[in-house]
């Protein structure tokens, strides 16, 4: 009896803490690339996303344009690990767009176009938040598809045939959207969900 005791005390060390339940590495394995531009990002879009997956397991790194340290709209500094033109689809299991007045610069983007046509043709999941929905929809990829994106840029994603439902999270198959700093935290957890799935 007293070896079972002993055996099973680990098993509840992990699944409690602090009284708490430590959620499951449910990304486990997983990767995530996500695309900010190098400077004015949204921080909340990159940060709050990244940590839900990390916490879930996911590795995720950040890719942009430039290798210097990118600074986000309300001062965040963070690393970036790739350049956007180095970076190989196959290796993620999912790729993300992160918003804020600097994502603009992907709008017309061949390279951010090619990135996110093959993340959507090769079934990975592929997400976009704030102003960073123009980019997939420049890229052909929201043409029927129900999406949201900052109010501001309602029009442009309309202009390329997107259903635009004024929701904070938009989830159409694996494409999924978000319209702003507030949504950040759901964004993440659909994208948790999706990469899950």
């Amino acid at each position: 009896m007293v070896k079972k005791i002993v055996f099973l005390l680990p098993l509840f060390l992990l699944a409690t803490c602090g009284g708490k339940k430590v959620p499951p590495q449910i990304a486990e394995g997983k990767k995530v690339v996500m695309i900010i531009a190098p400077k004015n990002f949204r921080d909340e879009e990159l940060l709050k996303t990244k940590d839900i997956l990390t916490k879930a397991g996911a590795t995720v790194k950040v890719a942009s344009t430039s290798l210097d340290t990118a600074i986000g709209m309300l001062g965040a500094r963070v690393g970036v690990d790739l350049l956007l033109d180095s970076l190989k689809v196959a290796d993620y299991d999912g790729v993300v767009f992160v918003g804020g007045t600097g994502a603009s610069q992907y709008w017309e983007d061949v390279k951010a176009h090619s990135i996110a046509q093959e993340a959507y043709r090769s079934g990975k999941v592929l997400g976009a938040i704030c102003i960073a929905p123009v980019t997939l929809a420049n890229a052909g990829l929201l043409q029927g598809k129900k999406a949201t994106v900052w109010r501001s840029e309602q029009g442009k994603i309309e202009a390329k045939g997107a259903v635009y439902t004024g929701s904070p999270v938009q989830v159409d198959g694996r494409i999924i959207t978000a319209n702003g700093p507030t949504a950040a935290e759901e964004f993440g957890k659909a994208i948790l969900k999706k990469l899950s799935q």
